[in-house]
């Protein structure tokens, strides 16, 4: 189980690494995608594959069900740590989490996030429970999984 908050900073060549805590749940490998709330999120690859899975099920027609899939998997990138358990965070997620230097990293069940520390302490102070801005079609992954529950998955 993925538990805990962490706090850790990008060097310079936009490497990071999970907290050892929480690294020790990915032995597999693992994913990393466009969350919701500007996070990033953090799969493990058997994870992903079991919401690959359930995703192979939806009929192509349902429109609504793949707005939210398409968000999230169309970012997906697996992986590769360097010796060090170390990590490049691309550009386009390091952007879209408006991740500059410091991170908060947390672990919540199934999956990690990654936030910018603004964005996570903003969350906090605000008590946001909703998605905002051009994300506000995307529910969070739990309702995606109970939207996917009424087609019998």
């Amino acid at each position: 189980m993925l538990l805990g908050e962490f706090n850790h900073q990008l060097d310079d060549k936009s490497r990071i690494r999970l907290p050892a805590k929480l690294r020790r749940e990915f032995i597999d490998g693992y994913v990393l995608t466009r969350g919701t709330n500007g996070c990033l999120f953090v799969f493990s690859l058997a994870e992903i594959s079991k919401l690959i899975e359930k995703v192979n099920t939806l009929p192509l027609s349902d429109v609504e069900a793949w707005k939210p899939i398409r968000y999230i998997l169309a970012s997906a990138t697996e992986i590769e740590e360097d010796e060090q358990g170390r990590f490049v965070l691309p550009s386009n997620l390091r952007n879209y989490a408006k991740i500059v230097k410091n991170t908060t990293i947390i672990g919540v069940g199934n999956r990690v996030e990654i936030w910018s520390e603004e964005n996570w302490n903003f969350y906090l102070a605000n008590g946001q429970t909703t998605v905002s801005g051009s994300e506000e079609n995307i529910a969070n992954l739990d309702s995606i999984i109970q939207n996917l529950k009424g087609y019998g998955i």
